[in-house]
This record gives C-alpha cells, sequence and structure tokens, in this order.
C-alpha cells in the first residue's frame, strides 16, 4: 500500500461540481492499494500517518504530529500510484488492486485513522475528482508498507 502525504492549510476534494470533502490544517493523503496488500498495511499507514511529526512547533521546527495540531485528513483513493512505467510510453496497472478489495481496504484505512481521533473527509471511491490543495511547505512525504 502506497501513500503520498501532502502537508495543507486548505484541501477539498470535488466530484460532479460538488464538494464531497474539505478540510483545513491537516494532510492531503493519497492511497494506491496493490492486490498483495492486507489490513496489516493499511494499520501500518494509519500509524505512520497520524504519528508523523511534520507540522511546526514554536520553534519552526517539524516536531509535531496531526493530533498535536488537532489536523484532519482529507483521503482520496488513487491507483495510479501503482503504475509501472519500465515499458513503453503507457503506465500498467496490473499490480493495482480489484476495486473490490481497493475500495475494502481504503474504507478499512480511513475507519482506523478515525479511531486515531483523526477527523477524516474523502473524495468518492472511483469517481473522477478535482482535488485542490495548499500545500504548506512544501511538505511532501511518501510511505510504502512494503518498505518498513
Amino acid at each position: 500500500m502506497r501513500a503520498v502525504i501532502q502537508r495543507t492549510t486548505d484541501a477539498s476534494v470535488k466530484v460532479d461540481n460538488e464538494i464531497t470533502g474539505q478540510i483545513g490544517t491537516g494532510l492531503v493523503v493519497l492511497l494506491g492499494v496493490e492486490e498483495a496488500d492486507t489490513t496489516e498495511d493499511a494499520d501500518y499507514l494509519v500509524r505512520k500517518i497520524a504519528n508523523m511529526r511534520i507540522f511546526e512547533d514554536d520553534n519552526e521546527k517539524m516536531n509535531l504530529s496531526l493530533n498535536d495540531v488537532h489536523g484532519a485528513v482529507l483521503s482520496i483513493s488513487q491507483f495510479t500510484l501503482h503504475a509501472d512505467t519500465k515499458k513503453g510510453n503507457r503506465p500498467s496497472f496490473t499490480k493495482a488492486a480489484k476495486p473490490e478489495k481497493a475500495d475494502e481496504l481504503y474504507k478499512y484505512f480511513n475507519e482506523n485513522l478515525r479511531e486515531q481521533d483523526v477527523p477524516v473527509e474523502t473524495g468518492s471511491f472511483g469517481a473522477h475528482m478535482e482535488v485542490q490543495l495548499m500545500n504548506d511547505g512544501p511538505v511532501t512525504i511518501m510511505i510504502d508498507s512494503k518498505n518498513k
């Protein structure tokens, strides 16, 4: 399971010109599920994301977590994080999980983040989404549950 997290001061997602999720201070999480992923992969990412100290303290050091800053997550499913670009110019997505499995693990991930007292807003799984964010810093970090 892969996540690209971006620290934000403001973010939203639209589906069919309707806002389905919106946050202020927090993280935009682009989440990609591959066929080999399990709930253990999701649990790992939840722990890392909820506790990662990437928000600045009073001394301008990245030393605070989501909970410390009362931040939220805008969670967006994104199968394209598992694109294979080794051959040719057209990416292959054969490693990405089938929609049923990916949706199940995406929902599991979001529910477990909420259990960590992190407010979570979402897009709409499988829909065409327009995501807007103000990347704060900019801070962008990639996490892969296979690289523990």
